[in-house]
């Protein structure tokens, strides 16, 4: 299994879960052009696609999608309040929605997608896990309040992309308008540094080897913030595993996960 992160964050949100024979990508908060080059980087393009899952119909997360659903039309999994709001903001998208509930699931190649609410500042917005033979990946971002619901979905996930959105003290202190900091405070809004290590803690109680922190704010937060504060709190509860912050965009993070003996 292998989990690419492509970007996360503000500006555009885009993964790619590679599990059994399927490859899935998660949002596309990203140009046509920029998820080529990603692809080629790694020896593939778009045509090796096998479906999309979008969490949210927020321009960070679709921004892409008409292009790639005009270069190669896809499958586009999504919740059915999502699914509605795309087929009326992208028509491009006319034929290939696929409304699916939460936990539901759906069986893409080799691989089960299941999707989870989350609680965002949207009419609905999802999470997904991702099972195969090999193991589980789950990917968790923008939602303000972790659920049992979200952690008994991303039980035994062996690598999780998660929200480490924002440093309450930077938020608090920094330039946004205050209605913007109760938005993003509050349980429809985004996770702190404190709430994403809490997450980080019970999916490394389960199981989880690889976690990647993801959606982090520019002006709230930082990689070295949010490393510090997960990691401590993952060595405070005696879990020494693989922790990374995934760029904003641009860049790109990859996770290899090595197949399980049979």
């Amino acid at each position: 299994m292998r989990l690419t992160v492509f970007a996360s964050g503000s500006t555009g949100n885009c993964a790619l879960a590679e599990a059994g024979d399927a490859r899935i990508l998660i949002d596309d908060g990203i140009s046509l052009r920029r998820l080529r080059g990603f692809l080629a980087a790694m020896g593939l393009g778009p045509d090796s696609l096998d479906g999309v899952f979008i969490t949210h119909e927020h321009r960070d997360h679709v921004s892409g999608l008409a292009a790639l659903c005009k270069c190669r039309p896809l499958p586009v999994y999504a919740l059915r309040p999502v699914a509605a709001r795309l087929a009326g903001m992208l028509p491009e998208t006319e034929g290939l929605l696929r409304p699916i509930q939460p936990g539901g699931c759906v069986d893409i190649a080799s691989a089960r997608l299941t999707p989870f609410e989350t609680s965002h500042d949207t009419p609905a917005s999802a999470g997904c896990r991702i099972d195969c033979a090999e193991g589980a990946l789950g990917v968790c971002t923008d939602l303000g309040v972790v659920t049992d619901a979200v952690r008994e979905a991303l039980a035994g996930v062996k690598c999780a992309l998660i929200e480490a959105n924002h440093d309450v003290g930077m938020l608090l202190d920094g330039p946004y308008p205050a209605a913007l900091k109760r938005r993003v405070l509050s349980e429809r809004g985004h996770l702190s540094n404190e709430a994403s290590a809490e997450l980080a803690v019970c999916l490394a109680e389960n199981g989880a080897e690889t976690i990647i922190l993801g959606h982090l704010s520019r002006e709230n937060n930082s990689p070295g913030r949010a490393l510090s504060a997960v990691g401590g709190a993952l060595a405070r509860a005696g879990y020494d595993i693989k922790l990374m912050a995934a760029p904003p965009l641009g860049a790109l993070s990859a996770v290899y996960l090595e197949k399980c003996p049979a």
